[in-house]
């Protein structure tokens, strides 16, 4: 019948698509078996590899001065917008500061916090020249804060040996630098422990 010729004729082309190695007389004796196993040729796939990015060097990054604050930007005034949206991240942060709000639960979430915007003050230190320099943190580094002052004088204050006091909405926090010293990314990441005891 003509339907079988074209089960057939169907049959053959599949099986021809399905393991295109073998013969035709291979396909045939198989055939005749009544069973067909299906073989799988995967084709082998190229690999592309994947080019990494290569950022600058610190070395680069000094050269191209890509952290420098130039000297007609260094003004207290630029700055204050920064503050106040840095001021509006916290509160959203520590859920309002509420007056019934846990001093550890604020402490905790400003320990990990961003700080550039912050304002600050130098409470304690072992340099004294260093004690009141007060303004807005513009850049956080591992060992120092780059900090301008309302006399739009930027200040480069080291974390060690220094405790940095944080007022917001009244609530006033202070940072033991000594124990601070990592980067503002690392720091997002870590768990702090309470310590009865802190020094200079």
């Amino acid at each position: 019948p003509q339907g079988s010729e074209e089960a057939k004729a169907f049959i053959n082309a599949f099986l021809k698509r399905s393991m295109p190695k073998k013969k035709d007389e291979a396909i045939q004796d198989i055939l005749t078996r009544k069973a067909v196993v299906l073989e799988r040729y995967s084709r082998k796939k190229t690999k592309q590899k994947r080019k990494k990015t290569k950022g600058f060097t610190a070395k680069q990054r000094r050269e191209m001065r890509l952290f420098e604050i130039e000297p007609e930007q260094q003004r207290y005034a630029i700055f204050l917008p920064l503050h106040e949206l840095w001021k509006q991240y916290i509160r959203d942060l520590c859920y309002g500061l509420k007056p019934d709000a846990q001093p550890h639960m604020i402490q905790g979430k400003l320990l990990k916090a961003d700080l550039h915007g912050a304002i600050v003050t130098v409470t304690k230190s072992k340099c004294p020249s260093y004690v009141g320099i007060t303004g807005i943190i513009l850049q956080e580094f591992k060992h120092v804060f780059k900090i301008i002052t309302k006399e739009d004088k930027l200040k480069v204050v080291p974390k060690l040996n220094n405790v940095f006091s944080l007022e917001i909405d009244g609530f006033i926090s202070y940072i033991y630098g000594s124990k601070f010293q990592l980067r503002a990314s690392e720091r997002s990441a870590k768990k702090f422990k309470l310590k009865g005891t802190i020094d200079l």
